[in-house]
């Protein structure tokens, strides 16, 4: 079965989100009766996104799965940072959820100088959902033919050649900052508020490049809209095989960088209920159907025990520190 991308869009309804997070006392837990009610998932993100197309693709799925209510709720800001901060501050009871990604659960507490969340000590990692390349695109109408016609413009004018990306301290951003290290020249940032913005200005020609998530592009370079000079992974994406690696092209030999995507929950979460979501979003990515819809994404799937998540990013937080730090990229 193929799930279609109008379906993984679909609108949940506004009501089902009523009373998730009203501020009522919440009552004592009880495991056996676990979810009495709607669960919310925060998307980090606008609508539109990577991480709203995979957030809405895992709801939708283990909702006809196990029969419970899960409620993607938008909560859009900083990089994610403003959805990850209210998924710290909600009760730890279950019924609140994030999808987080190495942006703001790795990147942003090295980047920030004020945060108010730590994503090792304030979360508990449920299930790993995903990982994807970060693709440099241009509309196909552009100068900019391959990565070298970027370089050559940019070291002829710095601070002439524009990309936008989904936001400050995303992993995103990081990406454009370490290339323009890598390849010698100064590329202008501009920061968006979401992959989808960006999308637009790109597009419209109001930057020269984009750089996203290979799921938030993949639609307009299957459609020709968009043209798209170099994956930053170290290998090819298995999704659009015929992208050249930065490396391949001949900057920097080394060059990986990608993102990845996976469900939180506030630290003090019951153990019964982290193990629970993990063992019913690994059964998911153990079904053909959903590995092709997030294949068809851009991302590959890629199913981790609570405990091999939890490792991952204490690994990646620790790793990421000296990169942010190289970068000399700071947000106040």
């Amino acid at each position: 079965m193929t799930l279609s991308r109008r379906r993984l869009m679909a609108a949940v309804p506004a009501a089902a989100v009523a009373g998730l997070s009203s501020g009522i006392a919440v009552p004592a837990f009880a495991q056996d009766n676990w979810p009495a009610k709607p669960v919310r998932l925060i998307v980090p993100f606008p609508p539109g996104g990577g991480t709203d197309i995979l957030s809405r693709l895992i709801a939708t799925q283990l909702a006809e799965a196990t029969k419970w209510t899960v409620v993607p709720d938008n909560r859009a800001g900083a990089g994610g940072t403003i959805g990850i901060a209210e998924a710290a501050r909600a009760q730890p009871t279950g019924y609140d959820l994030v999808m987080g990604q190495k942006d703001n659960m790795v990147v942003a507490p090295w980047l920030y100088k004020k945060l108010s969340y730590d994503p090792v000590k304030d979360f508990v990692a449920v299930a790993h959902v995903a990982y994807t390349p970060v693709v440099i695109v241009t509309r196909t109408e552009s100068k900019f033919k391959t990565l070298k016609d970027v370089v050559e413009a940019a070291k002829a004018a710095p601070d002439s050649v524009t990309y936008g990306s989904p936001g400050n301290g995303t992993t995103i951003h990081l990406a454009g900052e370490i290339f323009n290290s890598t390849a010698g020249i100064k590329m202008r940032h501009v920061p968006y508020k979401g992959s989808n913005p960006a999308m637009m200005d790109v597009l419209a020609g109001n930057v020269d490049l984009m750089v996203s998530s290979l799921p938030s592009a993949i639609g307009q370079l299957k459609s020709g809209k968009l043209r798209a000079l170099a994956v930053t992974s170290a290998r090819r994406s298995t999704s659009m095989p015929d992208i050249p690696t930065v490396a391949e092209q001949g900057f920097g030999k080394d060059f990986d960088v990608s993102t990845w995507y996976g469900i939180f929950a506030p630290a003090g979460t019951p153990a019964a209920v982290v193990n629970r979501v993990n063992a019913e979003v690994n059964k998911l990515l153990a079904r053909a159907d959903v590995q092709a819809a997030i294949h068809e994404q851009g991302a590959e799937f890629q199913a981790l025990s609570t405990e091999a998540f939890g490792t991952l990013l204490r690994t990646d937080v620790q790793k990421w520190k000296g990169i942010v730090q190289a970068s000399g990229a700071t947000i106040e």
